[in-house]
């Protein structure tokens, strides 16, 4: 069996934010060298999820506007006391943590439209994603 671990590191420029991770996630699985297996994506950060859906900006602004819609990022919450950022905590929990993601033939194996994003709702600063790859 093969493993490879890597660590994806940028700075995000808003504090919510959608940053297709797509291409430097496929980047680890060549390096890998694994032909068959799966590739776990985990934000490392718990104001953060990893998702896989479409690269459409409306998609993207929708997510922002059902999730704000659900909990407001200006709401009352006891975790608000010296941060305010209580929302993003529960928006990472209704996104999903992590995906695992299935390699075939050395490749990320994705229905057409299909594309990693790292969501990034406390951001303004240096963030990590966690990239695993494992198989054979």
């Amino acid at each position: 069996m093969k493993s490879k671990t890597e660590y994806l590191k940028f700075r995000t420029a808003k504090r919510i934010e959608f940053v297709n991770i797509t291409r430097e996630v496929e980047k680890v699985v060549r390096e890998s060298g694994v032909k068959e297996g799966l590739a776990l994506v985990n934000p490392m950060h718990i104001t953060a999820a990893v998702i896989v859906n479409d690269e459409e900006g409306g998609l993207k602004r929708d997510y922002a506007r059902v999730l704000e819609g659900l909990v407001p990022y200006g709401g009352e919450y006891e975790h608000n006391v010296g941060e305010d950022n209580a929302a993003a905590h529960i928006w990472r929990q209704l996104m999903g943590h992590q995906v695992v993601l299935p390699v075939t033939k050395g490749e990320l194996d994705f229905g057409p439209w299909e594309q990693v994003f790292y969501c990034e709702f406390d951001g303004q600063r240096e963030k990590r994603v966690l990239v695993k790859v494992i198989g054979e």
